[in-house]
């Protein structure tokens, strides 16, 4: 018995064919229209802040005081402040999220596994203003007990809560990246005599590199990006961070300071945010650029 197909059949197909070209399209032109709008809006209205902001002052000065009669305008002061937390919480998620990431790939069983990752994901849908008072009203005060001089607004325990916050990031990634190495390589390597963790450590990272530092450099570029957990515990003092245990602003807390403030609109104040916000874009794009370079560079096609 011969089959064969009916031609409305396959008139519908190609018109279905087309129109989910269409979409998905539509639907990738969309993210680059996005972006593309955002990037216009920073670049443009930071274009008027350079016009009457010297950009040597803006990477030079060491102090930040827009709204006051004094102005300066050093965006250092902002950046010291982003880089020391994210650098606290990078180093709170990194080794946990990599071992964590071993643990889930080379070490549970399924069951296990199926189990842990789910409340890691609830962990990345906690809102970050709870996190953020969270690590205000209850972690600041323990720590004070151990911290003496630990202020009331520091940068440490941001940092620490940052770095839970940014811990489904990496261990997702690492741990995709990882159980995507081949099995062949993890019998050569027992075949050879090596235990699990060394199977782990000696074969599976090496053979996940691009993966487990794209997933660093991820984690990176969110703690860079986070707003509340900062604005609320960190403190809004534009200062060089150079103790953790002391307060200080970031970018992201000063952006929120200052709109919800009364700036008058178009004043060289409220140009300070899109300056600011442009400031971070870059800083975003340079970590992602280097995801994408590490990524290209050591990874492994099997």
């Amino acid at each position: 018995m011969r089959l064969t197909v009916s031609p409305v059949f396959l008139a519908r197909r190609r018109v279905v064919d087309r129109i989910m070209r269409v979409v998905l399209f539509l639907s990738a032109a969309l993210s680059v229209l996005v972006t593309a709008g955002i990037v216009y809006v920073l670049l443009s209205e930071s274009l008027k802040f350079f016009a009457q902001v010297s950009i040597i002052s803006f990477l030079t000065d060491t102090q930040w005081t827009p709204v006051f009669q004094d102005k300066h305008f050093g965006i250092m002061t902002l950046v010291s402040g982003t880089l020391v937390s994210s650098l606290i919480a990078l180093l709170v998620a990194i080794p946990a999220g990599t071992v964590l990431a071993i643990y889930l790939s080379e070490f549970a069983r399924p069951q296990v596994r199926e189990t842990i990752k789910p409340f890691l994901e609830l962990i990345a849908g906690v809102p970050t203003v709870a996190f953020g008072y969270f690590a205000l009203l209850f972690l600041t005060p323990i720590f004070q007990i151990f911290i003496p001089g630990l202020a009331g607004f520091n940068l440490l325990v941001p940092g620490i809560v940052m770095g839970i916050m940014i811990l489904p990031y990496i261990v997702s990634v690492s741990e995709d990246a990882m159980r995507a190495v081949p099995a062949e390589l993890r019998e050569g390597a027992y075949a050879l005599g090596f235990t699990r963790l060394q199977t782990a450590t000696r074969v599976v990272i090496p053979g996940a590199f691009s993966g487990v530092t794209a997933a660093y450099i991820l984690g990176m570029s969110r703690a860079v990006g986070e707003t509340m957990v900062v604005a609320i515990a960190a403190g809004q003092q534009a200062k060089l961070a150079l103790n953790p245990l002391e307060g200080a602003a970031t970018i992201t807390s000063y952006i929120v300071q200052i709109s919800l403030g009364d700036v008058p609109h178009g004043s060289i104040a409220y140009l300070t945010i899109f300056a600011a916000g442009m400031t971070l874009f870059l800083m975003t794009f340079a970590f992602n650029i280097l995801a994408f370079w590490l990524r290209q560079k050591y990874r492994e096609v099997y």
